[in-house]
């Protein structure tokens, strides 16, 4: 793994860049995640598919921002994220594709920023799609103004957006549904899968459609 600092108006970022461990097909693909509202790159979900992307020969970068990097509980306005994952993006290793994504605000935020990145798919976990309690409050022009094929990874019971709330009729839109998960893709203790099982399932599914990208 390496570290890298990336400088923003509002401080440092981090990018933790992740190599393939494969120089077959998919090794010049870079998936470039960043993390929502709460938790930094160390969010499970997040750091399962650093963990497993590599082994499939895709490269990930980890992208803290400004914020997280300084210790502070409470993100920063939307904005402001969307110019911390642009300069992340500034400091990648080139590559033919990148796919951008990430968690929560970091889905949001990729998917605002996938189309003017260059980015050819963007992959979108627990995309906040109103606040809790408040569906008329959409996000949805975000989602499918990407402008690229987007994969949302949807826990089936997450208050800002249960999957049959989303759109199905949107082209390259693509719906993975976690049974029992929530906005933080927990599932219960009496789930049908574990933890590990459902990570291992979310992690499945973002692979097979990074390689159905290509």
């Amino acid at each position: 793994m390496t570290s890298i600092e990336v400088p923003t108006p509002y401080g440092p970022g981090r990018l933790q860049l992740l190599a393939s461990l494969d120089a077959g097909a998919g090794a010049d693909t870079m998936v470039l995640l960043s993390h929502g509202a709460g938790n930094g790159v160390e969010s499970p979900d997040l750091a399962a598919l650093g963990r497993f992307l590599p082994t499939t020969g895709v490269n990930v970068a980890l992208f803290d921002q400004p914020w997280r990097v300084a210790g502070r509980k409470i993100a920063t306005a939307p904005p402001t994220l969307d110019i911390g994952l642009r300069a992340a993006a500034a400091m990648l290793p080139s590559v033919r594709r990148l796919i951008v994504g990430g968690r929560s605000a970091g889905a949001r935020s990729a998917a605002r920023c996938a189309k003017d990145l260059g980015a050819v798919g963007c992959v979108a976990l627990c995309f906040p799609l109103h606040p809790p309690g408040r569906p008329e409050k959409s996000r949805v022009g975000e989602l499918v103004g990407a402008g690229v094929p987007t994969l949302v990874v949807q826990g089936e019971r997450d208050a800002m957006g249960r999957p049959e709330e989303f759109p199905s009729d949107v082209p390259d839109l693509e719906l993975m549904v976690v049974p029992q998960a929530d906005h933080g893709l927990k599932v219960p203790a009496r789930a049908v899968r574990t933890p590990a099982q459902t990570l291992d399932l979310i992690t499945a599914a973002v692979a097979d459609w990074i390689r159905r990208q290509q």
